[in-house]
């Protein structure tokens, strides 16, 4: 088992250990396809494929393991509790942004979220992409009739 584990680059003081798993290459390659990762998107683009993802994922627990489950309104419950969490996300990326970047007015790269109009951009397609599959997946879930035993 020592043989497979060593610290990363040959360096003890990274603080990182390199296994076989987080130094494959088949983890290199599903993390840089990931959105926060991929060359070439807009800040934009980024957020709103973040927002897409949680938003659509995030409709299931509150509409299954909510207190208004069992009932009539449970669904819509589901997707209005989605919605409020969605603004609060926001509001924390808000916070963040403010807090990290302040009132800079760098014009770095473009597709760099370090500054503070790239992280708006991002901030912005996260709250649209979210919203927008939460919407979706209520309107797909509304859609399949419930069956009974």
């Amino acid at each position: 088992m020592a043989n497979f584990i060593k610290p990363y680059n040959d360096d003890p003081f990274v603080g990182h250990l390199a296994t076989p798993i987080t130094s494959s290459a088949v983890t290199r390659a599903i993390l840089q396809n990931l959105p926060a990762y991929r060359f070439g998107l807009t800040p934009l683009l980024r957020g709103l494929e973040i927002g897409l993802a949680h938003g659509y994922f995030l409709i299931g627990p509150f509409a299954k393991l909510g207190p208004l489950r069992d009932s009539d309104v449970g669904l819509l419950a589901g997707f209005l509790s989605t919605i409020g969490l969605i603004v609060i996300l926001t509001i924390g990326l808000t916070i963040y942004g403010v807090a990290a970047f302040g009132q800079e007015k760098s014009s770095g790269n473009p597709n760099d979220l370090q500054t503070k109009k790239a992280w708006d951009e991002f901030k912005g397609g996260f709250f649209v992409g979210a919203c927008g599959s939460a919407g979706f997946a209520f309107i797909c879930l509304s859609s399949i009739p419930t069956f009974t035993v």
